[in-house]
């Protein structure tokens, strides 16, 4: 493998200088063709270095609005199938936070008891920070409606996993990291359709209930799915039992709903609401059954943890590639100034978070995990969102913009805080019982 990604970078090299030459030659098919060979081999080329392997998924991200300005109409529709469709969308975002709920474990949660302040600290940061930066953003730049409340709705967004990724590279407190984001993603259901209610609800239509409930389907059924994944990892053999049975149940009755419940009562006028309820009941009782399937996947291939995030780093792809074609003609106008405005809001979260925690009496290594908590938000949710709502060109150019660049500046902070560690016990501090190598071997990973 090292030896393919070495060929890549030296063919990237070489069509990079047919590139330069298509541009003096200002021969259109010649630049398109060897600016999209220039950035795969580019990204595959990273991985022959161990110091940029690092940034080989940013590279690809890259790719992905690299391709999408170049061939828009590739990435709109492929044949009859509409890459835009809300129910491809919610499909494949579920994807991409089942992978990312496989690498949370309920074990997770125990570390609450050691650092309750500092994930006060981070939740309030995260949540009060980045959604009012993103609406000074708005009245700075001066974004159409729908642009602007895809800013906002990035600020508003929880956390992802790329900050515990980050943390664990800084060195800092990853257990607080963990659950700053476990709870900031439970906590995203109704945090993020109040604050966006109440700072965009002038720029698009929100329906809080509305949005709470897709939240619920994007973020809460695929994590409670992996969460019963890794509970079936050590629950005894009567209590798996249970569960296996109760699985069946909810899979029966999320079929009898999807064939015949829903069906007729959507052909007899059912009030909004209770066909609303009615289909995430059936999203609930799927997420028991489907978190038992994977489990038992799992028991015959243990390594499909492994694939699963790499799984969600090519929803993370697709989204960024179809919102790009979708809004090619918006990025075109307000492009730089979407990736100035990334800019200062990701610059803001890590300052802010940072200070405030220090502020707040936080120590330097748990200011620093703060900090990654703020000024790194979940992009595949807010895409998500954006798709669900039918908006991806527009709502969904800002978290298409300020993702790539979340994950560079996260990369370049972490590996600078690395080289300048501050004294700390280390993982130790927030395991319970610091003997248990395997608890720290786990936390680390």
């Amino acid at each position: 493998m090292q030896k393919i990604y070495k060929i890549s970078f030296y063919g990237c090299c070489i069509v990079a200088a047919v590139l330069l030459i298509g541009t003096v030659l200002q021969h259109t098919v010649m630049i398109k063709v060897s600016a999209l060979i220039t950035a795969v081999l580019f990204a595959m080329g990273l991985g022959a270095f161990p110091s940029s392997k690092g940034y080989q998924y940013t590279a690809w991200i890259i790719v992905a609005v690299v391709a999408g300005m170049l061939y828009p109409q590739a990435f709109l529709n492929w044949g009859s199938i509409n890459l835009r469709d809300k129910t491809l969308i919610l499909v494949i975002i579920q994807l991409v936070m089942f992978g990312m709920g496989t690498h949370i474990s309920i074990r997770d949660f125990k570390g609450l008891a050691y650092t309750g302040k500092g994930v006060l600290i981070g939740l309030l940061c995260h949540f009060s920070v980045m959604p009012l930066m993103g609406l000074l953003l708005t009245k700075v730049f001066h974004f159409e409606p729908e642009i602007a409340a895809g800013v906002i709705l990035i600020g508003s967004c929880s956390s992802g996993l790329a900050s515990n990724v980050m943390v664990y590279l800084a060195r800092a407190n990853l257990v607080l990291s963990v659950i700053v984001t476990a709870m900031a993603t439970l906590a995203a259901p109704f945090l993020t359709p109040l604050l966006m209610k109440v700072l965009a609800g002038t720029l698009i239509e929100v329906k809080f209930v509305d949005m709470m409930v897709e939240i619920i389907k994007i973020v809460i059924v695929p994590i409670g799915a992996a969460l019963l994944h890794d509970y079936l990892k050590t629950a005894s053999p009567k209590k798996r039992r249970n569960v296996y049975i109760t699985a069946v149940s909810c899979a029966v009755y999320a079929i009898v709903l999807l064939v015949f419940g829903y069906p007729f009562l959507e052909h007899n006028g059912a009030a909004h609401a209770a066909l609303q309820s009615l289909e995430l009941s059936g999203f609930l009782a799927c997420a028991v059954s489907g978190g038992v399937v994977y489990h038992l996947i799992y028991n015959r291939f243990a390594q499909i943890d492994k694939i699963m995030p790499y799984i969600s780093m090519f929803g993370i792809i697709y989204f960024t590639m179809v919102t790009t074609a979708a809004g090619r003609d918006n990025l075109m106008k307000i492009g730089l100034l979407l990736f100035v405005a990334s800019v200062i809001h990701n610059a803001a979260g890590y300052f802010f978070g940072y200070w405030l925690s220090r502020l707040f009496g936080l120590d330097k290594n748990s200011s620093r995990t703060v900090a990654f908590e703020v000024g790194l938000q979940n992009g595949g949710m807010a895409s998500g969102l954006a798709g669900t709502m039918g908006k991806l060109g527009t709502v969904g150019l800002a978290p298409a913009v300020f993702s790539p660049w979340m994950n560079i500046s996260g990369s370049i902070l972490a590996n600078y805080w690395r080289r300048k560690p501050v004294e700390t016990k280390g993982v130790e501090a927030y395991v319970k019982d610091p003997s248990d190598e395997s608890e720290k071997k786990r936390i680390a990973e």
